[in-house]
């Protein structure tokens, strides 16, 4: 009977035990991951071991007051037994995600803490020379909010939004650590990028000079709606040159009263617009350079395109798709000589000619790719 009743205190020990170590990663996944569900698959094997537990009880006073036999504390026994195995069958099954779990719930107040005493050492640094930068006030305005939702998630004793709120606050102080390591070198590009805009824009306004010409060339060789689409470059073209202009001066401002950054962020701005310039004047200019290409050799363009279209034609036939694809490719036979029908009168209409052409191009390309997709699927 002894013997009989160590055992089965033993096995409740070590039931004990281990729905214990169980039990806490359980409530540190359900703090972390509830949609994980991992709780409620445990509770079921809660409830046994809470089963087995009270018959353990009740058994024991029945044992102190003679009313237990020793085949009743076996039988016990073995289902404290069957109990830890349940434990250990359901902690092996979700045994990486509750180690993960219960490590993480131990390391988010020290990971905390650790984010805060970045984000102090970087309020420090901030504090020097550099303060006046565009970027160290965006990285401190950054860890302060951060700062902030940490205090909050802490004071409400949410575990999930401490670990969010931490994160972020680390991603902060380190993007502010980085702006800080960036801030020595930031006078020198900014002086380098203003000097390279300021003949930046000088280039550009003297590209624009050239539009007006081009536009005249065009509207006097060629018909009027080879440029209907290019009607306001000119004066959209000035705007922007005169905007980089005003936003330069803005950028040299800023470099002077000490914020580099927002002289940069501005000078990109500036490099921004002039490219938008610059595509407005070469918009004219090319196709000035297009049409009288064209114009000079229209049958070089018409040979190219039908030279696809027969390869296509090829690829079809070859590849055994004449009869899915055959009727489109040939169609657009007629649409080349239509588009060549078009170059009629003084002024032809080289543009359409060109635009139908591509438009040609670019059907024959699309069935050339899924026709070689066809192929290639076994």
């Amino acid at each position: 009977m002894r013997r009989a009743r160590e055992a089965m205190t033993a096995a409740f020990l070590d039931l004990d035990g281990r729905q214990r170590i169980a039990e806490s990663s359980v409530a540190a996944s359900n703090r972390l991951y509830p949609d994980k569900g991992v709780h409620r698959q445990w509770q079921a094997v809660r409830d046994s071991c809470y089963e087995v537990g009270s018959r353990y009880l009740e058994l024991c006073d029945a044992a102190d007051a003679g009313r237990a036999t020793v085949s009743d504390l076996d039988a016990t026994t073995r289902a404290l037994i069957d109990a830890a195995h349940l434990v250990d069958e359901f902690y092996g099954t979700h045994r990486a995600h509750l180690e993960h779990a219960a490590s993480l719930l131990d390391a988010i107040p020290r990971i905390a803490r650790e984010s805060r005493a970045a984000a102090d050492a970087a309020r420090r640094s901030a504090a020097g020379p550099f303060a006046g930068y565009s970027s160290i006030r965006a990285g401190l305005a950054a860890v302060d909010e951060a700062s902030l939702l940490l205090a909050g998630a802490d004071a409400q004793g949410d575990i999930r939004a401490v670990r969010d709120a931490a994160a972020r606050l680390h991603d902060a102080a380190a993007e502010l650590g980085s702006a800080l390591a960036a801030a020595p070198d930031r006078e020198r590009q900014a002086r380098n990028a203003l000097s390279s805009v300021t003949t930046r824009i000088a280039a550009v306004r003297h590209r624009a000079g050239d539009l007006g010409p081009a536009y005249s060339s065009i509207l006097r060789e060629f018909n009027a709606a080879s440029s209907d689409d290019l009607v306001g470059n000119d004066r959209e073209s000035v705007r922007l040159i005169d905007r980089s202009a005003a936003l330069f001066a803005e950028a040299g401002a800023a470099l002077a009263a000490g914020d580099p950054d927002l002289a940069l962020e501005l000078t990109a701005r500036v490099r921004a617009m002039l490219a938008d310039a610059e595509g407005l004047v070469d918009a004219v200019t090319d196709r000035l350079r297009l049409l009288r290409e064209i114009r000079a050799d229209p049958r070089s363009k018409v040979d190219a395109v039908r030279f696809r279209l027969r390869d296509a034609q090829l690829l079809a036939v070859n590849s055994g798709l004449a009869a899915e694809w055959g009727s489109a490719l040939d169609a657009q036979v007629d649409r080349i000589e239509r588009a060549v029908d078009r170059l009629t009168g003084t002024h032809p209409d080289y543009w359409a000619f060109i635009t139908d052409l591509d438009a040609v191009s670019s059907f024959v390309a699309g069935i050339v790719q899924r026709m070689r997709g066809q192929s290639a699927t076994p």
